[in-house]
């Protein structure tokens, strides 16, 4: 996309006035989308974005300047208004660029190569699925995604770094009606990987899920409400922990003692059952990435061991601020933002349960098998979490499904009570939102057992509301 020579010259811009640090971050992102609403085609989008990020870093102050314009011109005007906001330091020296080779990412089927009729038909297959998998469905969203992130790191340290970014997705939604009644279900499978996902009926697959959840809620009485044990479901389940405890691990929330975690290294803060990682290396896996926005391969962090804290996540500038390397977690949205610490993939690892232990040892509880939205306050982990499937626990049994049910509680609170973890750890993908970025990321975890966690129901009283 861009010669190294004016990578070079663009950096030397960049410093010209003072400055400790800066990076060029290139860009160019091609995507492909096509929805189809009750059975039709109703949009079809396909475009390019390219562009270029420069950030200059004096002390503790940053300076950010971006171009659509990916030409020597272009960066050195992005270069030279960074520089003019970043003032002091050292002054600007010559940079010996060179290259850090990571591998590439393994692509047997590159998207953007496959006839859009097969495209379409995937949708059309799983609108039918969906269809047939209840005749209470009423309507059927699919929508089908691909992207392709080229990028460039190069900064003053010398360090130049490219990476290419395959990843395909699909969304479903079924909606469901019985007399007055209306409920949906949602699947939305996705994987850093070619077209090769669809090899297996993983579309279709999820529309019958989404239409089995929709019509199992039409027959689901409202959730009781109250103080009990809850288990909660493998993979998506872990929105919770990644919500509630994960960007309480960022560095930079605990930089700004924005997080429960400041000054809790090397203490207990969850179960002796639970240990906690960031893994950006897993294969295919959604938040996967050879190398991190700022050009630092991705590794396996350990945050949580047995229950004690034992890692932050750190970008490139709080590493810096803080004495150590970077964790390889600097993420960005695209080259119009400035990097930040993020999350990749992360998931609690399994235990030595089975997930009929969990509910056999439950006398009375909630199974909340799929979790839905929630809101959180990273700075004290409260949280509050939709069920968007769940049963009772009655006599170590899964009996009635119920609907409506919140679960609301503290993330370091829950981590401390999880009792019983089961050995089936999965990953879902999913889009983390954050300072108005979004960057994508998997959570998950196996099955776990909170002892006691709020139940925010809809049944009071033995009155169904």
């Amino acid at each position: 996309m861009i010669d190294d020579a004016v990578l070079r010259t663009t950096l030397d811009r960049a410093l010209r006035r003072g400055g400790d640090f800066a990076d060029v971050f290139v860009e160019q992102r091609r995507s492909t989308s096509i929805a189809m609403e009750d059975s039709r085609i109703e949009r079809v989008q396909a475009g390019t974005e390219q562009g270029a990020g420069i950030r200059v870093v004096c002390g503790l102050s940053t300076a950010f300047a971006y171009t659509d314009e990916l030409t020597e011109a272009g960066l050195l005007r992005a270069a030279e208004t960074a520089a003019a906001a970043a003032r002091g330091g050292a002054d600007g020296a010559s940079i010996d660029l060179r290259e850090r080779r990571v591998g590439e990412q393994v692509v047997a089927i590159p998207p953007d190569g496959v006839d859009m009729g097969r495209k379409v038909e995937l949708l059309r297959a799983a609108d039918a699925a969906a269809r047939e998998e209840s005749a209470a469905v009423r309507q059927v969203t699919a929508t089908y995604a691909e992207g392709i992130q080229s990028i460039i790191v190069a900064n003053s340290d010398g360090t130049l770094a490219r990476d290419r970014r395959t990843r395909v997705r699909a969304f479903v939604q079924a909606v469901a009606a019985r007399g007055g009644e209306v409920q949906s279900g949602y699947e939305a499978p996705g994987r850093a990987t070619g077209f090769e996902l669809f090899d297996q009926p993983v579309l279709t697959d999820a529309a019958r899920e989404a239409a089995r959840r929709a019509t199992l809620l039409l027959d689901a009485e409202p959730a009781p409400s109250g103080t009990m044990t809850v288990v909660i479901g493998n993979d998506f389940g872990g929105v919770l922990f990644h919500e509630a405890s994960g960007h309480g691990l960022e560095a930079d929330h605990i930089a700004k003692r924005a997080s429960v975690f400041a000054g809790q290294m090397g203490q207990l803060v969850a179960s002796p059952l639970v240990t906690a990682v960031d893994d950006g290396t897993l294969e295919g896996a959604w938040g996967t990435l050879r190398i991190d926005d700022e050009g630092i391969p991705t590794q396996r962090n350990v945050l949580i061991e047995e229950g004690v804290l034992t890692g932050y996540m750190f970008d490139r500038l709080r590493a810096r601020q803080d004495g150590r390397p970077s964790t390889g977690n600097g993420r960005r949205q695209s080259y119009q933002h400035i990097p930040m610490p993020r999350m990749t993939n992360t998931y609690i690892l399994p235990g030595e349960s089975t997930v009929e232990d969990l509910i056999a040892s439950t006398p009375h509880g909630l199974y909340a098998k799929r979790l839905g939205s929630g809101q959180v306050n990273t700075v004290t982990g409260d949280f509050v979490f939709a069920v968007t499937e769940g049963y009772l626990i009655e006599n170590g049994r899964i009996t009635r499904p119920v609907r409506g049910a919140t679960i609301i509680g503290n993330g370091p609170a829950a981590l401390r009570k999880v009792d019983m973890v089961a050995d089936d750890c999965g990953l879902a993908p999913g889009t983390c939102g954050k300072e108005g970025q979004a960057v994508p990321v998997s959570v998950g975890q196996p099955h776990l057992r909170i002892s006691e966690l709020t139940v925010g129901g809809t049944r009071v009283a033995g009155v169904q509301l």
